[in-house]
């Protein structure tokens, strides 16, 4: 495809999501020194570990890859699902990342810079391009407008995926198909097949009572953070003024000037990004937030794990 070709049918970056860019993104991960995961700190006799020898302890199967060890093939699995399947053991088990990203009709709003739902693709991106420098799988699953799943895929080739995915759901026909959080977190336990570390990136106007409880119950199985995405307009009073509005292709006009019509605004506009950050403040998990202007990276890396930038 010609670099003219490609610029027609990639987004802009603003309010679609570009998959040169968040494949560019890799270069800016890469450009961090990564910690080691505590899996593989482990092996060097840094932490105590429950890893055994190779044959000694049996995690898990999962779905054949090119260039498993075929003598390590689960024949029982392979004959009840009809796909090939490698035993795992403890000193094999991989890290592995599950990306859960909110969709929504909401994440299609931007004031400054790009679309929350550009800003969470590239946050995402960032993820998997992080998870996979560290040796770990990675996967994605959409919900909401988009109700998908890629299954996690290891090194280069599953963080380019997860971008191919990101892209692809982004370009769907807009729909105002909602899906609660709960729900959506029920599934991503259903998909875990392994996970290690759940990363949730939303605006939070999905989350519903029912939440609390499915993301306790997530924890059980896996380390689970979250990164709220919001608009400068829902993180902070806006200035007096006329503000051009758009919803589902209806253009309207809000007009703000006193300080009690700012305040109303700001507090139905961030009623999402405060109610997730909060949920996740109070379970104790790890959090954090993300505006559509800044850099996604420094976020992500604080969340899933140390990470300092070459000089």
């Amino acid at each position: 495809m010609s670099t003219s070709v490609r610029k027609q049918v990639d987004g802009d970056g603003r309010s679609q999501v570009s998959l040169a860019e968040l494949i560019s993104l890799r270069a800016r991960v890469t450009r961090a020194r990564m910690a080691p995961l505590p899996s593989r700190a482990a092996r060097s006799g840094q932490q105590s570990s429950r890893l055994y020898g190779r044959g000694m302890d049996y995690a898990e199967s999962r779905v054949y890859q090119a260039g498993d060890d075929v003598r390590r093939l689960d024949w029982r699995l392979t004959a009840r699902s009809g796909k090939l399947h490698t035993k795992l053991f403890q000193e094999d088990r991989e890290g592995c990342l599950l990306i859960v990203l909110d969709t929504h009709a909401s994440m299609r709003f931007g004031t400054r810079v790009r679309f929350k739902s550009v800003q969470a693709a590239r946050a995402a991106a960032c993820a998997a391009w992080y998870a996979v420098q560290a040796g770990e799988r990675v996967g994605v699953m959409a919900f909401g407008h988009a109700d998908q799943l890629l299954r996690p895929q290891a090194g280069s080739r599953g963080a380019l995926a997860v971008c191919g995915a990101l892209a692809g759901w982004d370009a769907l026909p807009s729909s105002d198909k909602e899906e609660p959080l709960a729900d959506a977190l029920i599934r991503a336990g259903r998909v875990l097949h392994g996970a290690s570390r759940v990363l949730l990136i939303s605006d939070g106007f999905s989350c519903d009572t029912r939440a609390r409880l499915r993301l306790l119950d997530l924890t059980r199985h896996a380390g689970v953070s979250v990164l709220v995405v919001a608009d400068a307009l829902e993180q902070a009073l806006a200035p007096p003024g006329r503000y051009p509005m758009e919803h589902a292709g209806e253009r309207s006009e809000v007009l703000l000037q006193s300080e009690r019509q700012r305040r109303e605004f700001q507090r139905a506009l961030g009623a999402g990004p405060a109610r997730l950050g909060e949920l996740a403040q109070s379970l104790g998990l790890r959090h954090g937030s993300i505006d559509t202007s800044s850099d996604p990276f420094a976020s992500v890396a604080t969340l899933l794990g140390t990470a300092r930038l070459s000089r």
